[in-house]
């Protein structure tokens, strides 16, 4: 996949980063090229559904970050994306150290991209697919920003 703006990887990076949310979970990119974004979660015990098990809401929340993230390598300059649309399926407790989200880009448009992501939970050196999600971005000109 080509991307449209060669700052695609520092603009998701601080695009993503500067939302409170984002701080609040203590999201870190591992990588970014383009149609691709690795996300990851340390575990933390105020997210918690029990000790050790994280609960599902950061699960979910890495995962659409990964996903639309991974939709907006390929935006661009000055485009924006938001989910409009998702599905996630939990296969097992999210119970590591951390999660590794892995957000691919399926298909992309002018007006939509399709994306998934795939959440691990990291554990002694060992990753279990703990989720999985099916995604889909609504793409914004500028012009278009303020009426979403």
């Amino acid at each position: 996949m080509t991307p449209q703006n060669e700052h695609f990887a520092r603009d998701i990076r601080a695009l993503v980063l500067s939302m409170p949310v984002a701080q609040m979970l203590q999201l870190r990119f591992e990588r970014i090229e383009p149609g691709e974004v690795d996300l990851c979660l340390p575990y933390q015990e105020s997210l918690s559904f029990r000790p050790g098990q994280l609960q599902a809401t950061p699960v979910f929340a890495i995962a659409d970050f990964a996903a639309v993230s991974a939709a907006g390598t390929l935006l661009a300059p000055g485009w924006l994306n938001a989910t409009i649309d998702c599905s996630i399926k939990y296969l097992a407790p999210a119970d590591g150290e951390t999660l590794l989200a892995r957000g691919r880009v399926i298909q992309a448009s002018k007006l939509l991209t399709v994306a998934r992501a795939d959440v691990f939970s990291r554990k002694a050196g060992r990753e279990l697919l703990c989720a999985t999600m099916l995604a889909t971005a609504r793409n914004l000109a500028p012009a278009q920003q303020g009426a979403f």
